[in-house]
């Protein structure tokens, strides 16, 4: 089981980025703009309904991104395969590095439960948008 830690904590602020801030950025980014789901993972969504995608988007990001030193930090997440990892590179939730940059969610340290959270809210933006 991973232990995700009970606080968010940005060292100079102490909060995540605000979502409509992070979604004009995320506009303006020419690699991250580009993503769109392909005709299998549209398929996939619509057949298991957004709340069951949101299930596993919780469970990839606690296993995936949360602990400290992600396994194969930067190269976790696939390009292609399931809805949430499209959403994952189009909202730059990927990898801890991407986080730390985007989100300001520092690496180095477990992620809380209220980032957990933001994550998944930015990625349900996303999938529900995209």
């Amino acid at each position: 089981m991973i232990r995700v830690a009970s606080t968010a904590v940005r060292p100079d602020h102490g909060a995540m980025r605000d979502i409509d801030d992070l979604f004009a950025a995320l506009a303006r980014s020419e690699f991250r703009s580009r993503f769109r789901l392909g005709p299998k993972e549209a398929a996939y969504l619509q057949e298991k309904t957004l709340p069951v995608i949101l299930d596993h988007c919780r469970r990839f990001i606690v296993e995936r991104l949360a602990p400290a030193e992600p396994r194969s930090d930067g190269k976790q997440t696939p390009m292609r395969g399931h809805p949430v990892f499209i959403a994952q590179h189009a909202t730059a939730t990927c990898c801890r590095k991407c986080l730390q940059k985007w989100h300001f969610i520092p690496r180095g340290r477990p992620m809380s439960q209220e980032e957990v959270r933001y994550v998944t809210d930015v990625i349900e933006r996303w999938l529900a948008v995209g």
